[in-house]
């Protein structure tokens, strides 16, 4: 496990400048961050052949999903909107890894004839897709290892009450699905979903998943999730990348031995990649103080950004206004009809009104788990590239709002 400093920190005048030319609340990411961490997962992992698809979910700006492809990266994709983005984003189809739950078979229908990648989690979906299309297409299995890695129990997708994946305990119902309707299973697939702190965890998950794998003779690769923790605040804890590497270099060693040949091996970062590359700017709209706290509240809310009521999840908060200042403890609060807290009894250089707060590790499931709640605008989010900044998408106006909406204007008039 390796610890951070909060060692992605950006400068504060630019963060200003940025917050006065564009609004808050902003999004603001940073290229260079995400090619640091992409860059990290290769080099772990240089002793196999490895290919890395960004979990697009965490942030799904087409301009985002560019930049990962120019690095080399495949893409990982949940429902067949992020398919439609990753071929309008430049990927071809047998980049895009297509990982459904719970969709219709006609979703995967659709993935079918845009020529993705698709990785099945239901026998019973399974033997729908074999009944449709026997050997004709092949297809990946993914698999429920029964294991938690870590982290919140609502971000845990790999445990034995999770609906993601086919368990362990089912592989005899799922080899005779596979041999009556001819199945063609070219790859084997699991994900824990959780922050990984013990790599050894992992390693028996995947020694778990290589197990199955003997009983599939026509496999092309292996997909291993992701789950890489990253660290949140100073000191924090993240997944030691580099040693989990090295031991899933020797343990994939061992399995290719063992199977007869060599398979590709593959992971799906999401949070790893952009989590630490992404700040959000809120400006503080009034400090209240009642009989026991001190509240700071902010132009934004759990519509912009849910992970704190969502997950508790730990954002660091620095007052990038008045950052040498003497440090008081604050609870920070959003401006939604809701108890949107951000963070209880914080220590924060003094805030005042007007002053913008950064909520740092914000480049993951913010603007895309977003919504409109209590009719509010979505912030704008902006790209930091070669030291220049580019607006990627944005702020919402007004007209944005109502626009889907059908406005009857005699619905409920006198004459009726």
């Amino acid at each position: 496990m390796q610890s951070t400093e909060n060692a992605f920190v950006l400068d504060n005048a630019l963060l200003q400048s940025l917050s006065k030319e564009y609004g808050t609340p902003l999004y603001v990411y940073r290229t260079d961050i995400m090619e640091k961490q992409y860059k990290r997962l290769k080099q772990a992992f240089t002793g196999l052949d490895t290919h890395f698809n960004y979990a697009c979910k965490a942030l799904s700006n087409i301009n985002v999903l560019r930049f990962f492809n120019h690095l080399g990266a495949g893409l990982d994709t949940v429902s067949i909107e992020e398919v439609q983005l990753g071929l309008n984003a430049g990927f071809t189809a047998d980049q895009i890894i297509f990982t459904p739950n719970c969709v219709s078979f006609e979703e995967i229908v659709e993935a079918v004839k845009l020529g993705v990648r698709v990785n099945i989690d239901n026998l019973s979906v399974l033997e729908q897709f074999g009944n449709r299309y026997g050997n004709s297409y092949p297809v990946c299995v993914r698999m429920n290892p029964h294991i938690m890695a870590g982290g919140n129990s609502k971000i845990s997708t790999g445990h034995i009450d999770s609906k993601f994946g086919i368990s362990i305990h089912q592989t005899r119902h799922l080899q005779r699905i596979v041999e009556s309707y001819n199945i063609n299973v070219n790859g084997i697939h699991m994900h824990t979903g959780s922050d990984i702190l013990d790599v050894d965890v992992f390693i028996n998950g995947a020694q778990l998943l290589l197990d199955i794998a003997l009983q599939f003779p026509n496999l092309n690769y292996i997909d291993f999730g992701s789950g890489f923790k990253v660290a949140y605040k100073p000191g924090d804890l993240s997944t030691d990348v580099e040693l989990l590497g090295e031991k899933m270099t020797n343990l994939m060693e061992h399995f290719f031995e063992e199977y007869g040949k060599r398979l590709t091996v593959e992971f799906e970062p999401g949070k790893f990649l952009v989590s630490e590359s992404g700040y959000f700017l809120a400006k503080v709209n009034v400090i209240k103080q009642t009989t026991a706290t001190v509240f700071a509240g902010i132009d934004t809310g759990l519509n912009h950004f849910i992970r704190p009521m969502f997950y508790d999840a730990y954002h660091h908060i620095s007052n990038i206004s008045n950052p040498d200042a003497k440090e008081r403890v604050y609870t920070v609060v959003g401006y939604i009809c809701e108890t949107d807290t951000f963070a209880w009894d914080r220590r924060i250089s003094e805030i005042r009104e007007g002053d913008v707060l950064c909520f740092h590790n914000a480049g993951a499931y913010l603007f895309t788990m977003a919504s409109n709640y209590n009719s509010r605008l979505k912030p704008a989010e902006v790209l930091i590239h070669n030291g220049k900044h580019h607006l990627i998408t944005e702020r919402q106006t007004f007209d944005d709002l109502t626009r889907n909406q059908i406005d009857i204007d005699d619905l409920f008039s006198n004459n009726e």
